[in-house]
């Protein structure tokens, strides 16, 4: 059996589905990785990212934000992997997605339950008292963006370094890890955690694991049940032609 017939069975067959993408599933969408070749930070110090350099140096930090992310992912748009995982999602095969990615772009597609571990670019919140905007492009005229009920300064509603992972999102990932019997991991490394933690946690509860990824990942020979090598576009065009 190849590989594609092996995992659609295993869809087919399981009653819990939860996809784990990380930033490989955006990269056709011209979202470039944060880490490896052609990652952000082989041109960017991370500690722009730190929430102690943010909080001293606003400004400068937005500036960089909006450079790298909020100026791209206006431009950007779903791309047929996330439109595949939203119609597995639609057509009742997969239950919920977790995302490490702050993109927005699975709910672009038409994904509904979406928990997103890293929070959003689609929201800023007051780091004064705690308020929480939708993000509108008229925030970002004068850097920093401040709060209309205290003045405090906006920061982007997704984590930062040395910042902790968003309540909500987390409980439901620990959720989804011990419910579902089977994880499909899309475009991630697993080297992040503790966002890493939660596919090998679920395989642990006995989930069986499909990976597709360009290369082998942290988790293909320890984890993983059937690897799909290949771009995620082309692969889960075909792994849903299967199922």
């Amino acid at each position: 059996m190849d590989k594609f017939k092996k995992a659609a069975k295993l869809i087919n067959n399981s009653k819990h589905v939860t996809v784990f993408t990380g930033a490989g599933i955006s990269v056709e969408s011209g979202i470039p990785p944060f880490r490896g070749e052609n990652g952000l930070w082989e041109k960017y110090d991370p500690y722009f990212l730190h929430i102690n350099y943010f909080m001293k140096n606003p400004k400068e930090s937005w500036e960089l934000n909006k450079k790298l992310f909020y100026n791209m992912f206006e431009e950007c748009k779903p791309n047929q992997a996330h439109e595949v995982v939203a119609k597995l999602e639609n057509e009742g095969y997969v239950n919920a997605v977790i995302t490490q990615n702050i993109d927005n772009l699975h709910q672009e597609a038409g994904s509904k339950k979406v928990y997103e571990f890293h929070g959003t670019y689609k929201e800023l919140v007051c780091v004064e008292c705690g308020k929480i905007y939708d993000f509108k492009e008229e925030y970002l005229q004068d850097l920093p963006p401040r709060c209309e009920s205290c003045n405090g300064i906006l920061k982007p509603n997704y984590i930062f370094f040395g910042e902790g992972i968003p309540q909500k999102a987390y409980q439901g990932s620990l959720k989804e890890a011990k419910e579902a019997d089977l994880f499909i991991v899309i475009g991630t490394t697993g080297e992040v955690t503790p966002a890493s933690l939660i596919p090998d946690m679920a395989s642990r509860q006995g989930a069986n694991i499909i990976e597709v990824n360009t290369k082998k990942s942290n988790f293909t020979d320890k984890i993983t049940d059937v690897f799909i090598k290949g771009k995620a576009t082309e692969m889960l065009k075909k792994l849903y032609e299967n199922i």
